[in-house]
């Protein structure tokens, strides 16, 4: 790959990504749909496909399982309602008990996150509408499969998931959606990161902060 193909693999940023995924996304906005940013990374490129889109933003959370004593490795994961998708492959060597406690935690967290990213305000209702689901980026989509499984459950019309970048293969549940947007999916691809220039952890303040400008302009 020479160094003009990298560059065209490259956002700068998570607002860049946004930018630009907006674009794809264009063809929603008559459906004035509802977006939720997977919070964290996910809720910087939902605020700026929402605001080109004139549309409504949310931050919704779900959270990976992590293996015991192997955090990287997650078994599935749980939206914010208790949606659940554990691999069975993958939690074979872990009983029911195991698992539960592993979900309960995880829960723990996002509710913590529900409170302070919306402050214990639930989900605007789906029933009929077009729902985006945005991520920075997609590597195995195992926290996506929950997310929208909940989106199903609460009427939406139609779920479309959204991200910048992905690999060439992730969980087939998520083509259950029914489109998904993926703006470049490189080769070799191994993280996330790779197709940002400036990739960073996204602070609760920067959040809250675009948070509040989505309910100011939205």
């Amino acid at each position: 790959m020479n160094d003009l193909d990298k560059k065209r693999l490259l956002f700068e940023d998570r607002a860049d990504a946004g930018t630009r995924l907006a674009e794809r996304l264009m063809p929603y906005e008559s459906a004035r749909p509802l977006i939720f940013g997977v919070a964290r990374g996910g809720v910087e490129v939902a605020y700026y496909v929402a605001c080109r889109l004139d549309a409504e933003m949310h931050p919704i959370m779900a959270k990976k399982l992590p293996y015991p004593g192997n955090p990287e490795y997650g078994f599935g994961a749980v939206a914010e309602d208790g949606t659940r998708y554990v691999d069975e492959g993958r939690a074979e060597a872990l009983d029911a008990s195991s698992i539960d406690a592993i979900v309960a935690g995880q829960l723990a967290e996002i509710k913590e996150r529900v409170h302070n990213y919306r402050q214990d305000q639930p989900l605007p209702p789906m029933e009929g509408r077009t729902v985006i689901l945005v991520d920075d980026g997609i590597a195995t989509g195992v926290t996506l499969v929950p997310l929208l499984e909940l989106c199903r459950k609460r009427g939406a019309s139609k779920v479309v998931i959204a991200a910048p970048v992905s690999g060439t293969h992730f969980d087939q549940r998520l083509k259950d959606a029914d489109e998904i947007v993926v703006l470049v999916q490189p080769p070799n691809f191994y993280a996330v990161g790779q197709a940002y220039r400036h990739f960073g952890d996204f602070p609760d303040d920067e959040l809250l902060q675009l948070l509040t400008d989505s309910r100011r302009y939205g």
